[in-house]
């Protein structure tokens, strides 16, 4: 026998609506109602896949739950086809929309790149963006700081993992890419998925997607000459990667993960770093203490990457930045067949959903969990099955170590260049963009002194 665990007696549709539109609140009461595990469920939508239709999720915040999760047999559990909504935009190729042999295959491929070794190559190109972000903010004026690291990490990713250099291609590219960005990461983009003209939300993101593919297959294609041999970018790496049969990826397979890389590893660092300005501006201790470690290990001049491993404190600000404000509140593994998690028999077809919010603030695991005390992380080296903010297992994001290599150096160049404070008169809340969770209104924050 298998029986769904309880949840919410509303209707689906109104349950879509308050995940959509109050997620966190949502969370919290049906875990004060219903404890560790809980169902929650979704009318269909139209244009989605079919088997992302009328979905059913599970949430599980236990550790000993997760942990069966994660370290399961991936035949059972499927994380690609919980990801399935996603298809339409990353493509059927993405490392996220893939299970089994063919998501180690892409996985084994895409790993050295973003070994955490190589993270030393990409650190100047990160701090000499951020300056270069830096000198362009106003002095005594309120600015989304949202929006500049969303800045920051596009460009990043533009050099470090597109490889594209200064010029028309460069801007050509950056503007698609903002354009699709800003379409893809509101509220409903990737819920409603009918194409309804250039005009209709979906229809407009479809149609610079093409606009963004053609840009992609046209830098895949040079890379395939040749031109120029030595080159460390991501996609000139990815170009060259062989699978254990000495097969290259195809031009497609490039293109889905290229998209992939974009969009997991734009906006979700964006938003982290957002957030941690704000944990950091409203804890003036916490801030100073962050400042007088940079100014120790930088000397007052620019950060050295062989010298990012040294910000112990920042590290740990990180760390409790993404336990307290996940961007993503969950991850999922679709059930292909009966399977008892948990302590609990569930049907398949129903989704595993490791609540990564939840499991953050399990105060069993977490002592006064609302509160942020960087110090918690100090020689400490959590549970993945109590710290998640990458996911877990076989699926645990590629690019973390990359994202949290970029956050304390850019981090390390706002605090050595600037003093900031948080922009008067706003109170922060947490909004939806598209499957991420920001600060309302871009954070706005004001740029009180520049550094002599």
């Amino acid at each position: 026998m298998t029986t769904l665990p309880p949840g919410p007696a509303i209707p689906r549709v109104l349950q879509m609506l308050n995940w959509i539109r109050r997620p966190l609140p949502f969370m919290e009461e049906c875990a004060r109602a219903y404890g560790d595990c809980f169902t929650i469920g979704f009318p269909s939508i139209p244009g989605s896949p079919p088997r992302a239709r009328r979905p059913t999720f599970v949430f599980f915040s236990h550790p000993e739950a997760i942990r069966e999760i994660f370290t399961a047999d991936g035949d059972g559990l499927r994380a690609g086809e919980a990801n399935s909504f996603l298809e339409p935009l990353l493509g059927e190729h993405s490392l996220l929309m893939l299970d089994g042999a063919r998501h180690l295959r892409e996985r084994r491929m895409m790993q050295p790149p973003f070994h955490g070794e190589r993270m030393q190559a990409y650190g100047e190109v990160m701090r000499d963006i951020t300056a270069a972000a830096v000198d362009g903010w106003p002095l005594g004026r309120p600015f989304p700081i949202h929006r500049e690291m969303q800045r920051i990490t596009l460009e990043v990713i533009l050099r470090t993992v597109f490889g594209v250099d200064e010029g028309p291609r460069l801007t050509r590219l950056r503007d698609l890419l903002t354009t699709l960005l800003e379409q893809a990461t509101k509220p409903y983009a990737l819920l409603l998925q009918v194409d309804l003209g250039p005009w209709s939300p979906w229809g407009r993101l479809v149609r610079i997607g093409r606009e963004v593919d053609e840009m992609l297959f046209a830098e895949i294609a040079r890379r395939r000459t040749g031109e120029s041999p030595g080159r460390t970018d991501v996609l000139s790496m990815l170009v060259e990667a062989r699978d254990e049969q000495g097969q290259p990826m195809t031009d497609q397979e490039l293109r889905d993960e290229m998209f992939t890389l974009l969009v997991a590893g734009h906006e979700t660092t964006a938003t982290s770093l957002a957030w941690a300005f704000h944990r950091l501006l409203a804890n003036p201790a916490i801030l100073e203490r962050s400042r007088q470690e940079v100014d120790r290990i930088t000397g007052g001049g620019p950060l050295e990457p062989s010298r990012v491993g040294s910000l112990e404190f920042v590290d740990a600000v990180v760390k409790e930045t993404l336990r307290l404000n996940p961007i993503l509140p969950v991850v999922g593994r679709r059930l292909s067949e009966p399977m008892r998690i948990g302590g609990r028999d569930l049907p398949a077809g129903v989704l595993a959903t490791p609540c990564i919010y939840l499991a953050h603030r399990r105060p069993q695991v977490w002592p006064h969990p609302e509160r942020f005390d960087p110090d918690r992380f100090i020689g400490l080296r959590p549970s993945p099955y109590g710290f998640l903010p990458f996911g877990g297992g076989v699926r645990r994001c590629l690019g973390m170590a990359f994202a949290l290599y970029e956050m304390k150096v850019v981090l390390a160049e706002v605090l050595r260049r600037v003093t900031l404070r948080a922009a008067p008169g706003h109170r922060v809340r947490v909004v939806r963009r598209s499957i991420t969770l920001a600060p309302s209104a871009g954070m706005p924050v004001v740029v009180d002194a520049v550094a002599a």
